[in-house]
């Protein structure tokens, strides 16, 4: 099992992304693309972290899924306040999949944090994943509750090959699961 590294994420962003646009231009093109009988995916992220954003973005759209990302929302209330924690609840239940983006300074968000409770109260177990993402040589230590949740790996043995791993050890290929 090999947890994805940051560097391999954003090479799936470079892979298919234009060099003359920005992270942001590249993020707004994803909000204008058709949701017409896709899966939509609620995607946790710390917001400062664009670059992991979009790459996680350009990653999981190789699937046909619809993204949901709460600041490209133009709902959103402009100043943070109990309006946008309820605006979020009402995307994460609406959603069909929530997956959260762990990175390291994802882990140590409030707003992370907070995500997380509600989409395990909303999706758990079928319709959740971690989707961890480390600096290389780093781990996750001081994390162990995520260990509840499934989460995607990428195959050591069959490289582009990626796979949702249940806590009792059930695997489902990534793409079946998107579907499911």
């Amino acid at each position: 099992m090999s947890i994805i590294s940051k560097s391999r994420l954003t090479g799936y962003r470079n892979s298919t992304r234009y060099y003359s646009k920005t992270i942001n231009e590249s993020l707004r093109e994803f909000k204008a693309e058709s949701r017409y009988s896709k899966v939509t995916i609620f995607l946790s992220h710390k917001h400062d972290e664009t670059e992991e954003l979009d790459s996680a973005i350009s990653f999981l759209k190789r699937f046909g899924v619809e993204i949901y990302v709460d600041w490209l929302d133009d709902g959103m209330p402009r100043t943070t306040s109990g309006i946008t924690a309820n605006r979020i609840k009402q995307k994460i239940k609406e959603n069909r999949k929530f997956i959260f983006l762990a990175t390291e300074g994802a882990i140590s968000s409030k707003w992370f944090n907070w995500e997380l409770g509600h989409g395990d109260a909303q999706k758990y177990i079928e319709h959740i994943a971690v989707l961890p993402v480390k600096n290389n040589y780093s781990d996750f230590s001081g994390a162990e509750y995520l260990q509840i949740y499934p989460y995607i790996y990428e195959s050591d043995s069959t490289p582009n090959s990626f796979y949702v791993k249940y806590p009792n050890g059930d695997l489902k290929g990534l793409g079946a699961w998107l579907k499911s």
